[in-house]
């Protein structure tokens, strides 16, 4: 899911900055106003961390790799915070480990924090229409890959017909990466429903959210 310099056209690239930087405006907007960036940061930190780890554990299929992303479980946890995250662990990835190119984090963030938003969105909704927590966390976890493919393949497809087969090619590889990121997300969802439930967008007993 890292893509390198060079291989995007320009407006693509552009585009890619301009969104991205408007989602990290909305989002830590959205996070101010509600009063509690201070006490989401440690939850932050921690969540970035894994991003970070996990997207740098690469298993090579050619003509390119794939990783786990948990962009889905980023989404569930973190909320529209998710965005900062990723763009943060991108931004590690790209100037420490030269994964990814430096020009094109907004767009790799924009691949993989979109879906991370729709998640979390898909969770809440799910949660109104009482679905089980740990089915709804693996429908997310799958869904996030899903979406992610899906604006890779457009990235690639937009920037020339050329790269139409290699974005085939990556759709077919990040299938396994899809289940084992559904059954991860809904073991970890399922693993905090029963002991750490205020992590989760879900009001606890005796709230109203």
């Amino acid at each position: 899911m890292h893509i390198s310099d060079g291989v995007l056209s320009l407006p693509v690239i552009i585009a890619g900055w301009v969104i991205t930087i408007v989602l990290l405006a909305v989002t830590l907007r959205w996070a101010s106003r509600r009063g509690d960036i201070a006490s989401e940061i440690p939850k932050l930190s921690v969540l970035t961390g894994a991003f970070f780890v996990a997207s740098l554990i690469h298993i090579d299929i050619p003509p390119s790799s794939a990783h786990l992303i948990l962009n889905g479980l980023l989404g569930i946890v973190l909320g529209p915070l998710c965005y900062v995250a990723m763009f943060i662990g991108l931004t590690l990835q790209a100037l420490l480990f030269q994964h990814g190119g430096i020009t094109v984090i907004g767009i790799n963030t924009l691949n993989v924090g979109v879906p991370g938003l729709i998640c979390y969105l898909t969770f809440l909704a799910g949660y109104k229409r009482r679905i089980s927590l740990p089915v709804l966390g693996g429908i997310c976890g799958g869904l996030a890959i899903i979406l992610t493919v899906a604006c890779l393949v457009c990235v690639l497809v937009i920037s020339g017909d050329q790269f139409f087969v290699v974005a085939q090619l990556l759709a077919i590889a990040h299938i396994p990466i899809m289940i084992v990121e559904a059954v991860v997300s809904g073991a970890v969802v399922g693993y905090l429903v029963r002991v750490k439930p205020e992590l989760l967008p879900i009001p606890l007993k005796g709230e109203k959210k």
